[in-house]
């Protein structure tokens, strides 16, 4: 139940404002126009009326950096799930504003919404896997830990849905389409409150053991936690001589440099391997192969559908298979779909039936990045990362992840005029490098405490040395056990 409604009430939000605007578009344009039209008497401009639609979408990304820069001083100040429900303020807030944005004739109220909703969105992406990954046992960590991805992909699904062209995307219906955003919110404000802290937020940061050891009897049903506590205990006592770990701190530590070179690789390679330009392309690509243009909604809904399939299966598999061999099965798919993609729409006027394996490419992409690159990232940030370094460790990883979504965004319809067809190669190239890397440095975690994770890394990084003791000098607590 903490999983469902702290995903829910957050992850959720994050999918459905990704993807609310994208329906809308031409009449919340149109919207625009007329509201500058009875300001001033005159029309928007075509360039003028483009970059501030522009400025609409870029500030949700934008917003989400920002978000992602606040999470560690939310995380330490108010716990996780104090972070969580802060963290309603941007939501709640916007949504009033969406919703009301017509009426009071501004479209800067959408504007500065979308920034505040892209704030809610990078507080929820790194702060719902960090308080599920630190409440779940061992052996559902990674199940547990797909779910805000889940989440996000039915928010998706439930804003293409909504934002049909008979339901509400439509003149009077749009604000209302923006502002369900923050019925999630709601939600979680009333519910959460009920549910459990963090267990290793009370022991080692609040150094609240009553409270910690009651927290884990309510989240496992039974008394007897004792084996939990020890081994928070054990991980407390290793950190407790490192302390607060800052960004600027985690940068200039060796024993954690290939943790935090693989959060980089793998949240960049996530968002640079293609997706969000797969998405942006495939309304293209489903008009090419001869879906008629009122169609192309519901074909979009359904391949929404099958990101919301795979991601279910991916919570199951993920204990099954391990996350290292979903990572490279994922990016593995989406390396060959790019590959594919780029020669079927070189193709698409000349050979017949390339429409069609244009359209399998970009089923087959949605299906392989919900394997892996969507879900695994966040929870291995998680994993790999103590207590202390944690919170650092996740605005490093969800500044890349908004960065890397807004860079995206901004230059991939100009790579799209340069290169038309043969863009997607960037995107397989990327894919490839990730995928070596995961390959040759990324161990699996399934099963492992963090502690025994830890140690994992503590070797990689040269650092750990049992039999001789050497450079054990720069060696901080958090490997030493």
């Amino acid at each position: 139940m903490a999983t469902l409604i702290s995903a829910f009430g957050s992850s959720f939000q994050y999918g459905y404002n990704v993807a609310a605007v994208n329906s809308p578009s031409v009449i919340m344009k149109q919207f625009y126009n007329n509201t500058y039209f009875g300001r001033t008497g005159q029309l928007i401009d075509k360039f003028s009326l483009t970059l501030l639609w522009s400025i609409t979408v870029s500030m949700f990304p934008f917003g989400g950096f920002v978000g992602s820069i606040l999470v560690g001083p939310l995380v330490n100040q108010f716990g996780r799930k104090g972070a969580l429900l802060f963290n309603n303020v941007f939501s709640v807030v916007p949504a009033v504003f969406m919703g009301s944005s017509k009426a009071a004739q501004s479209y800067e109220l959408i504007i500065i919404s979308r920034l505040l909703v892209g704030v809610c969105a990078g507080v929820s992406s790194n702060v719902v896997p960090m308080y599920l990954g630190e409440l779940a046992p061992k052996n559902l960590r990674g199940a547990l830990g797909v779910v805000p991805q889940l989440f996000i992909t039915i928010g998706i699904l439930v804003a293409q849905l909504v934002g049909l062209r008979n339901a509400l995307a439509s003149e009077t219906g749009w604000p209302f389409l923006l502002a369900l955003t923050g019925i999630p919110a709601v939600l979680q404000l009333l519910v959460l409150p009920f549910f459990p802290e963090s267990p290793r937020y009370l022991l080692i940061q609040k150094c609240d053991g009553v409270a910690a050891r009651k927290a884990l009897q309510r989240l496992r049903g039974w008394d007897d936690v004792e084996a939990e506590m020890k081994e928070i205990q054990q991980e407390d006592e290793a950190e407790r001589a490192e302390g607060f770990i800052s960004v600027w701190k985690l940068f200039r530590l060796r024993p954690l440099r290939w943790q935090l070179v693989s959060i980089i690789v793998l949240m960049g390679g996530q968002q640079l391997s293609g997706v969000n330009a797969i998405y942006y392309y495939a309304d293209q690509i489903y008009l090419d192969a001869g879906v008629a243009s009122g169609d192309v909604q519901y074909v979009t809904a359904g391949t929404g559908a099958v990101n919301v399939f795979m991601t279910v299966v991916t919570v199951f598999v993920v204990e099954l298979w391990g996350r290292r061999l979903l990572l490279l099965l994922g990016f593995s798919i989406c390396l060959v779909s790019c590959g594919v993609l780029t020669i079927s729409l070189a193709l698409q006027g000349q050979v017949s039936g390339m429409p069609y394996v244009s359209i399998t490419c970009v089923i087959a992409y949605v299906i392989g990045h919900a394997l892996g690159p969507s879900p695994i990232p966040a929870l291995y940030i998680t994993e790999i990362f103590l207590q202390s370094s944690r919170p650092a460790a996740f605005m490093v990883g969800g500044s890349v992840h908004w960065l890397s979504n807004f860079t995206v965004g901004l230059i991939f319809p100009f790579i799209q005029i340069g290169l038309g067809p043969y863009s997607f190669i960037i995107f397989a190239i990327i894919c490839l490098l990730t995928t070596i890397y995961i390959s040759l440095v990324v161990p699996e975690t399934k099963g492992r405490t963090f502690i025994e994770i830890n140690q994992i890394f503590a070797k990689k990084n040269k650092v750990l040395d049992v039999q001789t003791g050497k450079e054990m000098t720069d060696l901080p607590s958090a490997t030493i056990l």
